[in-house]
């Protein structure tokens, strides 16, 4: 790993906590993000020389903290800032910043942040994507990515989210029970954002990836707070369900490996064990949700012990159900994929023709639209459906992923893809 690529790393897993960190000490977004830049810089330029701090957490919260009192001091801020001996307290950073909890069981850093960030003065869409901004470090493309609107809407969205929070004087508390239950819908968003742009991640994207291990640790969180609740167990198992399949996703050369063609063996078992226990848990409480039904679907699919096993008529109707409570063009497009399996491929792409406005700019609308029309036969449309495909491929292994449906188009018959890995 070069250089960069290693302080990439550490920076990237530390910055959570390290913001959480400064934001405690100064009770400022746009301070404790400038800090935590500045901390960022310093690292780049005496990393390389003095290899890796004990703890590159602790070291970016000290650095950062006192680059911020620099910029507080210049501002002639009229709040006074705490007392020095509170600001060189470096015990919440050299202690197991990760896994510190209160007398409430609310001690986390991170897991405190999103709350705030989900204050009910915000708008729903402008807290989720602060919080992925603040919290997890997505850049603004990523964020629009997962939002499916332009980088410069996004940019503005977190803009004013963030000037709302310093107009509204949000405080930087612990918010109490009825108030974490209010945000608890817009926290579990959040999440699952979180956990899906690190699970899109290409093979090798180490920094990517290991958002899915945040969200499932921020997730578990929950569960602490909300030992009852049947929506954040779905969360929850559904992330677990899906990220035992990470060995099996990819092949030696980074190539995609679809859920059909995976090596089930590569599947984790305990991850598999402890999704599967949330959902039978969860189902008994007879509320399901979104997220429920979706770790029921994923579950469906780990439970099957070949490609050939899986319940599609079973997976149909749960998409069905999502449909009927969530309506969304990306589940109706995950949907058509089972529908192809009990119905057929013409049956499928009659169901995602509507889709064509909303998902114009979605890979995954032009790969399965390409994978039905090859299965029927029709090669130009296929070709131009894959041809729109690559050009919105988010990672290389995408792209070259539909590159070899294209060279096998006239040569063999293509099967759709089952599912995403």
């Amino acid at each position: 790993m070069t250089d960069i690529g290693w302080i990439e790393t550490a920076v990237s897993a530390a910055r959570p906590k390290a913001i959480s960190a400064l934001l405690r000490y100064f009770r400022d977004l746009d301070i404790a993000e400038e800090a935590f830049q500045e901390a960022c810089l310093k690292a780049l330029n005496l990393w390389p020389q003095n290899g890796p701090p004990r703890d590159p957490c602790a070291w970016l919260i000290f650095v950062g903290r006192n680059a911020a009192i620099d910029v507080v001091r210049r501002r002639s801020r009229e709040a006074e800032l705490p007392e020095e001996s509170v600001l060189s307290d470096l015990g919440d950073a050299e202690s197991s910043l990760a896994d510190r909890l209160d007398d409430a069981h609310y001690r986390d850093d991170i897991l405190r942040l999103l709350f705030i960030c989900c204050h009910p003065d915000i708008a729903t869409t402008q807290q989720i994507a602060l919080a992925l901004r603040i919290v997890s470090g997505l850049t603004v493309p990523q964020i629009a990515r997962a939002f499916l609107v332009s980088e410069s809407a996004m940019e503005q969205r977190i803009t004013r989210a963030k000037s709302r929070v310093a107009k509204a004087g949000v405080p930087f508390e612990t918010p109490g029970p009825v108030e974490r239950a209010e945000r608890l819908a817009a926290v579990a968003t959040m999440i699952y954002l979180v956990f899906n742009e690190g699970y899109s991640a290409a093979s090798g994207d180490l920094a990517r990836a290991r958002l899915c291990d945040e969200a499932i640790r921020l997730a578990r969180l929950l569960l602490r707070l909300f030992p009852a609740e049947p929506e954040i167990m779905g969360l929850t198992a559904m992330m677990l369900l899906q990220h035992a399949r990470l060995a099996a996703r990819f092949d030696a050369d980074g190539a995609v490996v679809l859920l059909d063609d995976q090596d089930r063996g590569l599947w984790n078992g305990a991850m598999i064990a402890e999704g599967l226990a949330l959902i039978d848990k969860a189902m008994r409480h007879r509320r399901p949700g979104p997220y429920l039904i979706q770790a029921a679907i994923a579950a469906l699919h780990a439970r099957a012990a070949r490609p050939e096993d899986t319940d599609w008529p079973q997976i149909d109707l749960l998409y069905a159900t999502l449909e009927h409570i969530q309506p969304s063009p990306v589940v109706t497009l995950n949907r058509a994929v089972a529908v192809s399996k009990v119905a057929g491929p013409e049956a499928a792409l009659t169901m995602i023709a509507p889709l064509a406005e909303p998902l114009g700019g979605y890979f995954h609308y032009f790969g399965l639209r390409g994978a039905l029309l090859s299965q029927l036969g029709r090669v130009d449309e296929a070709r131009d459906a894959y041809d729109r495909a690559i050009a919105l491929a988010r990672t290389a292994a995408e792209a070259a992923h539909i590159r070899m449906h294209l060279d096998r188009l006239d040569a063999t018959p293509i099967n759709m893809p089952a599912s995403s890995g």
